[in-house]
């Protein structure tokens, strides 16, 4: 039997899972939606752990904050000959970003899923969150920067 926090299936309730996105992300992602209008965007992002913001931005550490984009020109070569995607780092990416320039406002059929699944419509003000069965879930934007990232030399 389920827990109340759980679901049949042992997920957790999208009430009890929300979606944290930095806001310089959600900016990014809502421009670039409007500036490919009428295109569709379909966008891997990946997540930092909260603990490595250096601003404490009130959730459990382990909590992972959508803070990165991966563009689909990286390793697009290789995707389009063989179906292996090199842009994204391997075990990273487990959210996606969809634009629908012509609606609706929810997941559909065509669209690639995630685990966790930002859309954006017009007027691109706002983004939605979604779980991989369509299911919303609460959005929360932190207002922090992730750690700066450097190659190693």
């Amino acid at each position: 039997m389920a827990r109340d926090s759980e679901t049949d299936d042992g997920e957790s309730t999208a009430a009890e899972r929300p979606v944290h996105a930095t806001r310089g992300l959600v900016e990014m992602l809502l421009e670039r939606a409007a500036e490919s209008e009428p295109s569709r965007e379909n966008l891997v992002l990946d997540a930092t752990p909260a603990a490595d913001f250096e601003t404490d931005l009130g959730v459990d550490p382990s909590t992972p904050v959508l803070s990165h984009v991966y563009f689909p020109m990286a390793g697009r070569a290789v995707s389009d000959v063989f179906g292996v995607d090199l842009g994204t780092p391997a075990g990273r990416g487990r959210a996606r970003f969809l634009s629908h320039p012509q609606g609706p406002a929810e997941l559909t059929r065509r669209d690639d899923l995630a685990g966790v699944v930002l859309l954006a419509v017009p007027p691109w003000e706002d983004l939605l969150a979604f779980d991989r069965r369509g299911r919303r879930l609460p959005l929360t934007v932190v207002d922090a920067e992730p750690p700066a990232e450097s190659l190693p030399e």
